[in-house]
């Protein structure tokens, strides 16, 4: 009895040892993980026990918070310093970040629901978002949400 009961639990452990899982990047920007494999323009797709690519130069900090409160700048063309300041203080800070430009109502009425107008440039980090650019509020954001202050430098040169 004790065999066939130790036999049942070996199976059992090694059919969810086997089962392959994926990970990748949606289109939208979000981490996915399943035991299906993904779509053809998925991006950063691993499989169970691969290791991430070490070329990215993420810190774990960036990645934990990259997957739990993704960043969205919105912009808009005839936005000029105040959307290139934004944008420099998240590559500053080297905050991975998808920008989307208002090109259309649709966009634009996205945009409005968000932050009840408009107004460009506006940021949302996680579910929370502010209205215009003050680097002081884009840092709170920033923060609270466990970005880096700063970039990380990299692994093969200590010390400067």
């Amino acid at each position: 009895m004790r065999y066939l009961l130790t036999l049942c639990l070996v199976l059992a452990s090694t059919t969810v040892a086997q089962a392959e899982t994926y990970r990748w990047t949606d289109a939208g920007g979000r981490t996915v993980i399943s035991d299906s494999p993904p779509p053809g323009k998925a991006k950063g797709v691993l499989k169970t026990g691969e290791k991430p690519e070490a070329s990215d130069g993420m810190s774990f900090a960036t990645k934990k918070a990259m997957e739990a409160f993704p960043v969205t700048l919105y912009t808009a063309a005839d936005c000029v310093a105040e959307c290139k300041n934004a944008r420099e203080l998240l590559n500053r800070r080297s905050v991975p970040f998808t920008e989307k430009m208002l090109q259309s109502a649709e966009e634009a009425a996205e945009l409005k629901q968000l932050v009840g107008d408009a107004f460009v440039p506006s940021i949302k980090v996680g579910k929370q978002s502010f209205r215009g650019f003050e680097a002081g509020a884009y840092d709170n954001l920033l923060d609270l949400a466990g970005y880096p202050k700063s970039a990380a430098k990299p692994a093969s040169e200590p010390g400067k």
